[in-house]
C-alpha cells in the first residue's frame, strides 16, 4: 500500500470564505486577552498532573488515594514487564508468542506514549530496522452481501494464512510471518502567502513471506501505538452525548458528518459503541487490552482463547503458558493501569500567543470535530473518573479524512477513508516522552504541522482555512496545540 498527497488549491468561495476569515481573524490579537480565550489547564479534570518531563505519561491519576495506587503499581508492572516463551519459572508471565510483534506493552506504548516509527536503513534486507510500534493490519475484502454483513457486525475478515496482523517475530521452532517494508517519498505544499513546507509519504509493502500468498486484494492497514493517558475518562463519557454530536447524513449542511462505530463486544456479547483504536474498533479498555494481548504478543485471555495463529501455521509447536495465559486477575489489573493513566497539565495557557491560536483553533472550524469539553459520566468502581470536567478535544465519533489518509480497509461500520477523531490532550509532550514526533495513525507526520496538512475530506475546508493564516497566525495554533 502507498499513500499519496493531493492538496488542492482554494476554489473561488473557498477565497471568499478566506476573505471573511481573514477580517474576522484579524481582530483577534486584540481580544486575545479576553474571558473568551481563557482556558483550563486542568486538562483531566481532578486527575490532572503536573508533569512535562520524560515521565509525563506515566503517572496516576492526581485523586487516586494510596491504597488505590497500589493496584496501580501492580497492573504498571505486568504492562512493562516482559513476557517470555513457555515453559519458564515465571509462570505469571509466560506463554509468549507463537507469533508477536513484541513481548512488553511498554515496547510499543514507549513510557505509555505513542510508538516510534522505525529508522529507514536500506542496507538491511527489509530496508528499514525491525518495526515493533508500527505494525500492519490485514484482511481480506468481503465478496458476498453474507460476508459483508458478517463483517460490519463482527469486523474484519482476516487473511486466511496471515491472520489480521502481520508478525515478525516467533518463538523458538516458528517462523516469523514476514516483514514491512516501508520507505518514502516527499511531497511541497504552497501556502497562498508563498511559503512551503514538506510532507513525508509513507509506501508499505510485505516482504519475505513465509507462509505463501496471502488473499488476492489484501487490505493492509498501516497502525502506530497511541499514547495512552487519560483513556479512563474517555471511557466513561456518555454515549447519549457522543451519539448527540453524530451527523452521519449532515442534516445540518456543515460539511462534518461524524458517525459512530458499532462494533462485538466479547464481553457482553452484543454490539457496543465504539471508542478506542484508531477507527474505534474496541468498546472499551479491557477488550482493547485483551485484544493487544492476542495480536501483538500472542497470548490467550478470558476474552481472545486463540492467538492470531491460523490452521496454516504450525503454532502447537509452542508451548502453551496456561488457559488462559493472561488470567482475568491480571487482565484486570492491566485494564486498571491503563484507566488511571493521568493526563498532564496544560502548559503556558496565559502566553498571549497560546490565547490568540486558542481562538484561531476554534475560528478555522477545528473544534468541529475536535469538541474541547466533555463531563464523564459516573461508575461506582471508578471514583477518581467519575463527574469530571475534561478537555481532550475529541468528539470520539468516525469522520471521513479524505484520499490521501485512506486506508481502504473497513473496520466495523468504519470504511476505508474513515478515521476516529484522536484526542489532542498531552500531544507534544510525546516528543519529551519518546524523543520521536510521529502524528496521525501511522507516524507520518513530523509535525504538528503536518499533521493538519494531511487532513482532507471533511476536514478539507478546516485545513484550507488554516493554511489561509498568516505565517504568524499559523504559528500562534501550533503554539496552542504545543501547549495541550
Amino acid at each position: 500500500m502507498s499513500s499519496k498527497t493531493n492538496i488542492k488549491p482554494a476554489t473561488s468561495s473557498l477565497l471568499t470564505t478566506g476573505v471573511l476569515l481573514s477580517g474576522l481573524l484579524g481582530s483577534l490579537s486584540a481580544t486575545a486577552s479576553t474571558d473568551i480565550n481563557k482556558q483550563d489547564p486542568r486538562m483531566g479534570g481532578a486527575t490532572t498532573v503536573k508533569q512535562n518531563d520524560r515521565n509525563a505519561f506515566s503517572r496516576p491519576a492526581a485523586n487516586l488515594p494510596p491504597m488505590r495506587q497500589l493496584d496501580f503499581k501492580v497492573g504498571n508492572s505486568f504492562f512493562k514487564a516482559p513476557w517470555v516463551m513457555a515453559p519458564a519459572s515465571t509462570t505469571a508471565r509466560d506463554g509468549l508468542g507463537p507469533l508477536f510483534n513484541t513481548n512488553a506493552c511498554q515496547n510499543c506504548h514507549i513510557k505509555d506514549g505513542r510508538g516510534v516509527v522505525p529508522a529507514i536503513n536500506h542496507e538491511l534486507a527489509a530496508g528499514t530496522e525491525a518495526a515493533v510500534s508500527l505494525f500492519l493490519r490485514l484482511s481480506r475484502p468481503a465478496e458476498t452481501e453474507e460476508e459483508k454483513q458478517q463483517q460490519a457486525k463482527f469486523g474484519p475478515l482476516n487473511d486466511p494464512i496471515y491472520g489480521g496482523q502481520l508478525q515478525n517475530f516467533a518463538t523458538t521452532r516458528i517462523t516469523p510471518e514476514g516483514e514491512m517494508r516501508l520507505s518514502y517519498s516527499t511531497r511541497t505544499v504552497n501556502y497562498p502567502d508563498g511559503s512551503t513546507t514538506e510532507l513525508r509519504v509513507p509506501h508499505y509493502e510485505l516482504i519475505n513471506l513465509a507462509y505463501g500468498k496471502a488473499a488476492d486484494g489484501l487490505e493492509i492497514s498501516p497502525r502506530i501505538a497511541p499514547q495512552m493517558i487519560g483513556l479512563g475518562l474517555l471511557e466513561l463519557l456518555k454515549e447519549d452525548e457522543i451519539l448527540a454530536n453524530a451527523d452521519p447524513e449532515d442534516k445540518n449542511g456543515d460539511g462534518i458528518s461524524g458517525k459512530a462505530n458499532r462494533v462485538w463486544d466479547p464481553i457482553t456479547e452484543s454490539t457496543q459503541l465504539g471508542r478506542f483504536g484508531w477507527k474505534a474498533g474496541q468498546s472499551g479498555l479491557k477488550q482493547q487490552n485483551a485484544g493487544a494481548f492476542a495480536g501483538d504478543m500472542g497470548l490467550t485471555s478470558p476474552l481472545h482463547a486463540g492467538t492470531d495463529c491460523t490452521d496454516t501455521q504450525p503454532c502447537e509447536l509452542s508451548a502453551s503458558g496456561g488457559e488462559p495465559e493472561v488470567t482475568e486477575k491480571t487482565l484486570n489489573h492491566v485494564t486498571f493501569y491503563t484507566q488511571h493513566l493521568a493526563v498532564p497539565a496544560q502548559r503556558d495557557h496565559n502566553h498571549p500567543d497560546v490565547e490568540a491560536g486558542y481562538g484561531l483553533f476554534n475560528q478555522v472550524g477545528c473544534q468541529q470535530c475536535h469538541t474541547e469539553k466533555w463531563v464523564t459520566g459516573s461508575a461506582a468502581d471508578r471514583p477518581e473518573l467519575s463527574d469530571q470536567k475534561i478537555r481532550p478535544f475529541t468528539d470520539m465519533l468516525l469522520h471521513d479524512m479524505g484520499e490521501d489518509l485512506a486506508d481502504h480497509r473497513p473496520e466495523f461500520l468504519a470504511d476505508g477513508r474513515e478515521w476516529r477523531t484522536a484526542p489532542l490532550w498531552g500531544m507534544s509532550l510525546n516528543k519529551v516522552v519518546t524523543g520521536q514526533e510521529n502524528y496521525l495513525h501511522d507516524g507520518r507526520a513530523r509535525t504538528i504541522e503536518e499533521a493538519i496538512l494531511w487532513h482532507g475530506g471533511e476536514a478539507e475546508q478546516i485545513k484550507q482555512n488554516f493554511m489561509q493564516l498568516s505565517a504568524q497566525e499559523r504559528k500562534q495554533m501550533l503554539h496552542f496545540l504545543e501547549s495541550i
